[in-house]
């Protein structure tokens, strides 16, 4: 099976030498790249194309939210994992809305960020349970309910379905066996739905889904 090829991006050396070490001992990942600025891991990108980039978001030069928007745009394969101190509402949103696939705060465990990179590499989105919980009460929030709308826009109806079933956590393999379809073809759709919306993750398309009334927070519990 071929690795996950991972490049890290975090300003502070010893944190970025420890993440290193942690992932090193695990079977199936590679790290193949450092960058210790968003100007740096951009560049990267476009030289060794990774498949997961673990990156921080307060660093010089280029904050993680820009460096994130710039490698949707140059690399829109590549998955960008958030590993970061903050949680703060507005690191937590820019960063879904320029297209990272997960998000995590730097008290989670090894265990739990390998298993975020595979996710990731999979295609699926990973939230820390508090980056989540802010994700959800911001949709309860009366002024933030969408209203829902006739219009679907240039969505398919199977694309919004397979969107709906994304956003209550089922894998692309899980969305495959419902609708007695292939994995390459749930694929296919979910790369469309992503270019027809202008985004670059799941989450963001869900967080979309959400903002047009597809379906409701009720709807995926």
């Amino acid at each position: 099976m071929t690795n996950i090829r991972i490049v890290l991006c975090e300003d502070h050396l010893i944190t970025r030498q420890g993440i290193r070490r942690l992932l090193e001992d695990e079977k199936g990942l590679e790290i193949i790249g450092e960058a210790s600025n968003g100007e740096e891991v951009v560049q990267l990108v476009t030289e060794v194309k990774p498949d997961v980039i673990v990156m921080d978001i307060a660093m010089p030069k280029l904050n993680g939210i820009e460096a994130t928007r710039q490698i949707k745009l140059l690399s829109p394969q590549t998955g960008v994992l958030i590993l970061s101190a903050y949680d703060d509402d507005e690191y937590v949103f820019a960063l879904l809305k320029a297209g990272a696939a997960g998000y995590l705060l730097k008290s989670v465990s090894g265990n739990e960020l390998v298993h975020a990179i595979k996710t990731v590499h999979k295609g699926e989105p990973v939230l820390d349970p508090l980056v989540a919980k802010k994700v959800v009460n911001y949709f309860r929030l009366t002024e933030n309910v969408p209203q829902l709308e006739e219009e679907t826009g240039h969505l398919s109806e199977r694309e919004i379905a397979i969107i709906k079933l994304a956003a209550k956590g089922l894998t692309n393999k899980d969305i495959a066996e419902s609708l007695h379809l292939s994995y390459r073809t749930i694929e296919g759709h979910l790369r469309d739905a992503f270019n027809k919306l202008g985004v670059g993750s799941r989450t963001e398309a869900v967080l979309q889904g959400l903002k047009m009334g597809w379906f409701t927070l009720e709807e995926l519990v």
